[in-house]
């Protein structure tokens, strides 16, 4: 969320912040608000001193013994006036807040300015595109013959956009959720979560996913809970309303959760296989910092997501994402896609993004800092480390053997109990 105080002192940056991001914000009409809501604080001020004068004022008749019956009635009339300020106030306060959660995080300093994906910038590459002596097959093809993918077996528990896995698919699933937990537990400093998969409207208006992607969410109404769309929501709200001591910073989560999302936006995209799926896996990877060393937690946190891509032999690219294409709430992104052969293409398995203090405003995110002895907002963090199925996809893909079979990369293969190929 923004600062509020940037209606009165700096609408432009707002009105910047939309047209980088294209959405479309009144701010105009949220500064005359904001002015309104000044004028009506101003007059119940001064109201509030006519009270005080005139209570003092009735006081003092009515011990001389004196009428004090138009003094009493001229009260009441402020009273009156008091209540119908206030309720204008408390109603333009809501709609005011209303249109301040509607506009996104502006773009940090650097970023590309651009419509949409094609304007994304890459960055970097790691390794090399796979080179085969045979035509590689995409992976539903070759989850098909090796029995890893119940192909019908999803839509028919739960429509289509659902997979179910079975026999080794199941276990590769699970053991790239093991490999990626562990490293980053391990080897990168995080403290392991595991949240639950339902967050309630608080904790997805503080990460910034209400209201902008609501019709993204499943929502289940009887309860006014939402389906996490990823463990950034719980993850990142484990300390929302809170004053964090100094000494705390930084803090590095990690946590495996299923993400749901309706993808309301991307019908007929990517029907075929796993690419795009309305339930997926995902291991995330959550940091709260200090202002000062968030963007150097950045890259820090891309290191931590490229490792696990290099560990597994895999090809991939990093993108910095541009105005147009930067979430909602992200100052800066880089995304990190895998060459997936098979599919003949690019696909994203990480967003890593700092979010700088957007969603610790919205969350209310706070720690005490020594220096000054001010209360300030913290930055927060977060990036995929990594997502499924996609990294699964690649895995799949890009170790195929022409007899159809599949090789384990070696850091996977003591979570598949020492199994070195599938098929074999």
């Amino acid at each position: 969320m923004i600062d509020i105080r940037l209606f009165r002192e700096n609408p432009a940056f707002l009105k910047e912040a939309c047209r980088l991001k294209r959405v479309n914000v009144d701010v105009d009409a949220a500064v005359k608000l904001d002015e309104q809501r000044r004028d009506i604080i101003q007059e119940e001020e001064n109201l509030q001193a006519e009270r005080n004068r005139v209570s003092k004022e009735i006081g003092a008749k009515k011990k001389a013994g004196e009428d004090a019956a138009e003094v009493m009635e001229q009260m009441r009339k402020v009273g009156d006036r008091v209540k119908e300020l206030s309720q204008q106030r408390g109603e333009i306060e809501q709609r005011l807040h209303d249109i301040a959660l509607s506009i996104p995080n502006h773009p940090g300093p650097g970023e590309p300015e651009g419509a949409g994906e094609e304007q994304n910038v890459e960055v970097a590459q790691w390794g090399k595109k796979p080179a085969f002596d045979f035509e590689p097959k995409p992976h539903w093809e070759l989850c098909e013959k090796l029995g890893m993918v119940d192909w019908k077996g999803g839509p028919k528990l739960a429509g289509s956009g659902f997979v179910l896995y079975k026999g080794t698919g199941a276990r590769l699933e699970r053991a790239l959720i093991n490999y990626f937990l562990d490293t980053h537990i391990t080897e990168n400093g995080y403290t392991e979560f595991f949240p639950p998969y339902l967050s309630n409207r608080d904790c997805m208006t503080g990460t910034g996913q209400l209201p902008k992607m609501a019709e993204d969410m499943y929502h289940c109404e009887k309860d006014d809970l939402f389906l996490i769309p990823t463990a950034e929501v719980p993850v990142t709200n484990i300390h929302r309303d809170e004053i964090l001591d100094d000494s705390q910073l930084p803090l590095y989560y990690t946590a495996y959760t299923a993400c749901f999302r309706r993808e309301a936006g991307a019908a007929g995209k990517d029907t075929r296989g796993m690419i795009r799926v309305h339930q997926f896996n995902k291991v995330e990877m959550v940091k709260i910092v200090k202002p000062e060393t968030s963007y150097a937690e950045l890259e820090s946190l891309r290191g931590n997501a490229e490792k696990l891509l290099q560990n597994l032999g895999l090809h991939y690219r990093v993108l910095q994402l541009c105005s147009g294409d930067i979430s909602f709430a992200a100052a800066k992104c880089y995304d990190l896609e895998v060459w997936a052969p098979g599919c003949d293409k690019y696909l994203e398995v990480s967003s890593c993004s700092n979010f700088v203090d957007f969603q610790a405003r919205r969350a209310n995110i706070r720690y005490k800092d020594k220096e000054t002895k001010k209360t300030v907002f913290a930055h927060t963090l977060n990036g995929s480390g990594l997502a499924l199925p996609r990294a699964m996809i690649a895995v799949i893909e890009n170790n195929q053997q022409p007899d159809g079979t599949i090789r384990i990369p070696k850091v996977l293969q003591r979570y598949m109990g020492g199994m070195e190929v599938i098929g074999a």
